[in-house]
């Protein structure tokens, strides 16, 4: 997103871990950049300007059909009749109308998505058997979050009761593709057999049960809460409720979304959500045979016409402060609240309602009470939900405007980084979230780049939305905004580092961050190395298939704990209810 703005350093890292996941080489740098993002679709994992549909038709009668003998169907239709015409063959002469079918291919009118770096198939890096790829795209990117974190799995195991671990993750739309919902319910139509993952596998939850199964091994909380596009935010908030509460003391939040399915596009854009190629050379006045600009197909809070949907795999590590402290984990931010709100009466299920002006306005004063007002005013910042629709950049920056005035803000910022990735449904705020994390580390806040004004029905008196990337390296929080069909809305307030660390030291005292400091050396040496190693391409996902499965001869209960496998988990554990008893 920020590629121009970097060092030079960081240009060649970026360049050699997209050269490491897609096969271009590294010296191609035009290539690289150009496969990644949102962009035309291409053939892969279907040809939008050539989809296969299935037209339907009326044979009138005494019409004639000749085909092979097996594949007659098992009872013949009444108004059949059916004669030999060889050994293999017959002739079916219809005696009144008759329906039927023939494939045949269409060009679809969207063509654009947000999609992983063209030709990376996570898939291929583990043993999936035919895992679908919201499922694949899980188990890359949740082995990449536990790599990268620099901890040692093993060791947290010890330090953490099983009970006490968390994973939230899932995806809006469940696995939609041929090895999930897709195949499931077209295989009778197309001819074929239902297999026997396609129903399992297809479950929405599936990211949480494969991260718990194949991954971590985990014994505690998990599942996921939808909420659309909202559903990643859900997450964040049973994780950061938990460890408040003391439910949980780590937790592993995500979505991992995989829409780019050629029903699915063709769904949305029925419903007229969708940014399509005859709209975009009506905004950019082009003739019918040129072809748009599919990179600025999504362009919010400007002229635009419907959001690009999107595939995104997002997942972070939540822990409680204190096990941070003690495990020298490297603090990335941190996430005090999340506030969810629902729309009230609606007209339509997927109009934007009042629940987000609830939401936002809780997160923008928790802000205020955790920087004061000037922090707030100065040194704060909005992950917009801005999906590129005629009526998200209305209704939203109407909130976004009105709560800087009421707080005194101006010139607030605000980034849209769907601009850059599309909408990946429930992974949409990991999205924002990762960006976010990414503005506190680099101090670039990305610009619209897709943009070169903005709307007149824009309001913007109290914000900075602007095309071009900002350098800030003041930022101390970030307020990322969900808006989901339904009234499902949520805006949680992220914290900058180095405001972490200020709250922490409040909190826990200099020498435990001294302690932390020297324990997160050894941590950093182990981001590094995996670093290192991923960028020349020897690292594989974590994929633990029938390892440490536990059976029933390895649990022992007694009515005061229970001891499975090589965990013990008290069993008198506080439960609020002290007062009724």
């Amino acid at each position: 997103m920020v590629f121009q703005a970097l060092p030079d350093q960081l240009k060649q890292q970026t360049l050699q871990s997209l050269s490491v996941l897609t096969g271009i080489a590294v010296e191609n740098e035009d290539a690289l950049l150009d496969a990644t993002l949102v962009r035309q679709i291409s053939d892969q994992p279907f040809n939008p300007l050539a989809q296969t549909i299935h037209r339907k038709f009326k044979a009138k009668g005494d019409s004639q059909l000749i085909m092979r003998k097996k594949d007659l169907p098992a009872e013949i239709p009444s108004i059949w009749k059916v004669e030999e015409v060889d050994e293999k063959r017959v002739k079916i002469t219809f005696s009144d109308k008759q329906e039927l079918f023939v494939a045949e291919q269409v060009a679809g009118p969207v063509t654009a998505a947000g999609r992983l770096p063209e030709g990376f198939a996570p898939e291929k890096l583990y043993p999936s058997r035919n895992h679908p790829r919201g499922l694949a795209m899980t188990v890359y990117g949740a082995s990449d979050a536990m790599h990268a974190s620099g901890l040692d799995w093993s060791e947290l195991k010890n330090l953490v009761p099983a009970d006490k671990w968390a994973v939230y993750a899932g995806s809006a739309m469940a696995q939609l593709d041929q090895n999930g919902y897709g195949g499931l319910m077209t295989a009778r139509f197309k001819g074929k057999r239902a297999t026997s993952k396609q129903l399992p596998l297809g479950l929405a939850e599936m990211p949480a049960d494969f991260i718990n199964a194949y991954l971590l091994g985990g014994l505690g909380a998990t599942g996921t809460n939808l909420g659309a596009c909202a559903s990643f935010l859900y997450n964040l908030r049973q994780a950061v409720n938990d460890i408040r509460a003391g439910r949980a003391r780590i937790a592993i939040v995500g979505a991992a979304e995989a829409p780019v399915v050629a029903e699915v596009i063709e769904g949305y854009a029925t419903m007229g959500a969708l940014a399509n190629d005859k709209a975009m050379r009506q905004l950019d006045g082009l003739a019918d045979d040129q072809a748009p600009d599919h990179r600025r197909a999504c362009r919010p809070f400007s002229d635009n016409c419907g959001f690009v949907l999107a595939e995104s795999a997002q997942f972070i590590v939540l822990m409680d402060d204190s096990l941070a402290l003690q495990t020298g984990a490297d603090i990335l931010g941190a996430v005090p609240d999340v506030f969810v709100h629902a729309d009230g009466y609606k007209k339509s299920i997927s109009s934007p309602g009042a629940g987000n002006w609830l939401s936002f306005a809780k997160a923008t004063a928790l802000a205020k009470q955790l920087l004061g007002a000037e922090g707030l005013q100065k040194h704060s910042m909005v992950m917009a939900h801005g999906t590129g629709t005629p009526q998200n950049r209305v209704t939203e920056s109407k909130i976004l405007n009105d709560t800087a005035a009421a707080f005194g803000i101006n010139d607030w910022p605000v980034c849209a980084v769907k601009s850059y990735v599309g909408h990946s449904v429930a992974a949409a705020a990991g999205d924002q979230l990762v960006t976010a994390l990414g503005v506190f580390h680099q101090g670039i806040i990305p610009g619209i780049q897709t943009i070169d004004h903005i709307a007149n029905d824009v309001f913007a008196e109290h914000l900075h939305i602007s095309s071009k990337h900002q350098q800030r390296d003041d930022i101390q929080a970030a307020l990322l905004n969900a808006k989901g069909f339904g009234g499902n809305n949520a805006t949680a307030l992220v914290l900058s580092p180095t405001k972490t660390k200020q709250m922490l030291t409040k909190r826990h005292g200099e020498k435990a961050m001294t302690d932390w400091q020297q324990a997160n050396a050894q941590i950093q040496q182990k981001q590094q190395q995996y670093l290192d190693d991923a960028l020349k391409a020897e690292i594989k996902p974590i994929y633990q298939f029938g390892e440490g499965v536990i059976s029933d001869e390895q649990v022992a209960l007694t009515d005061q704990n229970i001891t499975i496998g090589s965990y013990t988990v008290d069993l008198q554990s506080e439960h609020g209810l002290e007062d009724f008893l």
